[in-house]
């Protein structure tokens, strides 16, 4: 006898399965880049010549590093994952270079304190926005001016420093792009899902944009942690 197949048990499987892949691969790219620009902040750091060449080059490295990120979000749909994988790895190698000065400015035992404190933080929100039934959709307006005003007072902080003003920023880092992680999960869970279930082959490069998404919430919430409880030199 010919067992029967559900049909939409089979779509449900094949949905599942393409959603596990993807989201693999985004974590796979995610940690690749994490350890590039560890690696190359050490590096940098370790180095009195090529620490003061990257400081005289901040501002070239800053751009660049933009460059990369509107390049990947805007033409993920149309790159090779060959492509998308050495920018987005480029992108992890230069923010590198800008974190190298991080170990001149903490010390190190606190540096892999908040790293970890980021990862298990990280890592809790993420399974909390691939569990969750809720729709996080509803923090989105609540997310996104969050985002706007973090990136605006840190333009204000450029030009006026005080600890106080500092140390509500940070908090406000803390708690954005701790919303932006479990929400970005989500969202790339969703999209992946609804890829699957229209029947549509994503691109290589998707999971890379996706892994770029998910790295800069986490790098933004280790900066923030670090000034919170970072112990300086």
């Amino acid at each position: 006898m010919i067992p029967q197949v559900n049909p939409s048990q089979a779509v449900a499987t094949h949905v599942e399965r393409s959603v596990a892949r993807f989201m693999a691969g985004v974590y796979r790219w995610m940690f690749a880049g994490l350890v590039v620009t560890a690696g190359v902040a050490l590096y940098t750091a370790s180095s009195l010549a090529v620490l003061q060449f990257v400081y005289n080059l901040r501002w070239v490295f800053y751009l660049a590093t933009f460059a990369l990120v509107v390049v990947l979000s805007a033409l993920a749909h149309r790159l090779s994952g060959f492509v998308a994988g050495v920018l987005f790895l480029a992108y992890a190698a230069l923010t590198g270079l800008i974190f190298s000065f991080i170990f001149v400015v903490y010390e190190l035992g606190s540096v892999w304190q908040a790293f970890l404190l980021t990862g298990g933080a990280f890592l809790a929100l993420s399974i909390y926005g691939t569990v969750t039934k809720r729709n996080l959709d509803a923090w989105s307006t609540f997310l996104v001016m969050g985002l706007i005003g973090v990136v605006l007072a840190g333009l204000v902080q450029l030009f006026w420093t005080s600890p106080g003003f500092s140390f509500v920023v940070s908090c406000a880092c803390v708690v954005v792009f701790a919303g932006l992680t479990a929400w970005d999960t989500q969202k790339l869970r969703t999209w992946a899902a609804m890829t699957a279930m229209e029947g549509r082959e994503g691109t290589a490069a998707l999971p890379v944009a996706g892994a770029l998404v998910l790295y800069l919430d986490f790098v933004n919430l280790f900066l923030a942690l670090l000034r919170l409880f970072g112990r300086r030199r």
